[in-house]
């Protein structure tokens, strides 16, 4: 291969390494929260902290012999009414009942006036 089919191969690569980690968010404290033996490994030996979490992943070195770099457990979810009227997202119309709301999937609150009475669950993260 030519110096200039190199040159192009060695840009492509850095182009796709960098589109892999672009994006990605640092995992929070309970996402980390795994037992050093269940630790799947998330990089290659020697990476660094930053380096770890720039490419998603939990980066713990206080264990010797187990991964330092590894996989993220997923986020914990759960769908919640939201308390504040002001947020509330229609889902209905005008005069929908509790029974035809909830048949959507949706949250019903008959008050206060001027906001929705049927409107969508709000996704948050559940706490550690």
């Amino acid at each position: 291969m030519d110096l200039k089919g190199i040159c192009v191969l060695s840009v492509i690569l850095v182009v796709a390494l960098i589109a892999t980690t672009e994006g990605k968010t640092p995992p929070t404290k309970c996402q980390c929260k795994i037992a050093p033996k269940e630790r799947k490994n998330c990089g290659h030996p020697g990476i660094s902290a930053a380096d770890c979490r720039k490419a998603g992943c939990c980066f713990n070195a206080s264990v010797p012999g187990v991964p330092w770099c590894f996989t993220a457990k997923p986020k914990k979810v759960k769908k919640v009414c939201p308390a504040d009227p002001r947020i509330r997202v229609n889902c209905g119309y005008p005069g929908i009942t509790a029974k035809e709301c909830t048949s959507r999937k949706c949250c019903f609150r008959a008050h206060p006036a001027g906001v929705p009475w049927c409107f969508y669950h709000r996704t948050v993260e559940e706490a550690c």
